[in-house]
């Protein structure tokens, strides 16, 4: 790493900019990226997906702690910036020219690995419904490690009876567990964001039983699709939802936000089976 220019150097020399489109903000603190790159653990020869990494600024720190990195970047501006670093680590960076939500990120990487990314503001959330809505459990990866504005991220890992509390915190916490990590101040970015940042780790658990994916997902979206009705009106349009209410005692005239993850799974598995 020693003989590598500063990234500012390498940002200024392929006159790169942050792009608002593609939702980019870079990040040039090396103890902060540190820190991030900590978060997940011991990345010691460990396989490492990164979206959108830019310029490299986390790349680098990865690199720094021993991962194996596959980098999927769609700006090809950012290109020749990240083929440098790659022949700084031969063998040690994969670079991906393509748009992440169009690739079959198992396909790209081993068996198990690990996603660190600071994820462009306009995909992040996607990216993480995708990454947690698969019917087959556990999955190839074994931690998320996702930088995504405060907001985003306090609805991830959010509890019941909260104003943040919805479908992305039932989602993240039926079968994972889900943690703010730490915050990062929109003055560490350039150019400094509108919105303070943080870092959610995620890791999956055991999936409970008997319990479909893709009905929790209808039954959580129609649920908080009307989240200030009441749930004989909201799960309404939902095939079997209100007996299932009446089985488990649950009080029809509740809100969605006052349910637990536990109780939306047990409906669910009462609507799977």
């Amino acid at each position: 790493m020693a003989s590598l220019p500063p990234l500012r150097e390498v940002v200024a020399r392929h006159g790169l900019s942050a792009s608002k489109a593609l939702g980019q903000n870079f990040l040039f603190d090396e103890q902060l990226l540190d820190r991030i790159a900590a978060v997940p653990g011991d990345l010691d020869d460990a396989a490492v997906l990164e979206i959108g990494p830019g310029p490299g600024g986390l790349t680098r720190a990865l690199l720094r702690a021993g991962a194996r990195v596959t980098a999927i970047e769609m700006d090809r501006r950012c290109l020749p910036a990240l083929a440098e670093l790659s022949e700084a680590y031969p063998e040690r960076l994969r670079v991906i020219a393509g748009d992440a939500m169009k690739l079959d990120h198992d396909e790209l990487m081993e068996q198990h690995y690990a996603v660190v990314a600071n994820l462009p503001y306009n995909v992040g959330t996607a990216l993480f419904t995708r990454w947690l809505s698969g019917e087959s459990w556990p999955p190839r990866w074994t931690s998320l490690t996702l930088m995504f504005q405060q907001e985003v991220a306090q609805r991830v890992v959010a509890v019941p009876d909260t104003s943040a509390y919805g479908r992305l915190a039932v989602l993240a916490q039926w079968r994972a567990s889900a943690r703010l990590a730490m915050k990062v101040h929109r003055s560490a970015f350039t150019p400094p964001p509108k919105v303070m940042s943080a870092i959610v780790h995620v890791e999956p658990v055991a999936m409970p039983g008997g319990v479909s994916a893709r009905i929790l997902e209808r039954i959580t979206e129609a649920a908080f699709g009307q989240r200030r009705k009441m749930l004989r009106q909201s799960l309404r349009g939902v095939p079997g939802a209100l007996e299932a209410l009446e089985t488990l005692s649950i009080d029809t005239q509740r809100r969605a936000e006052t349910l637990s993850v536990a109780e939306f799974v047990s409906i669910a598995r009462i609507l799977s089976a």
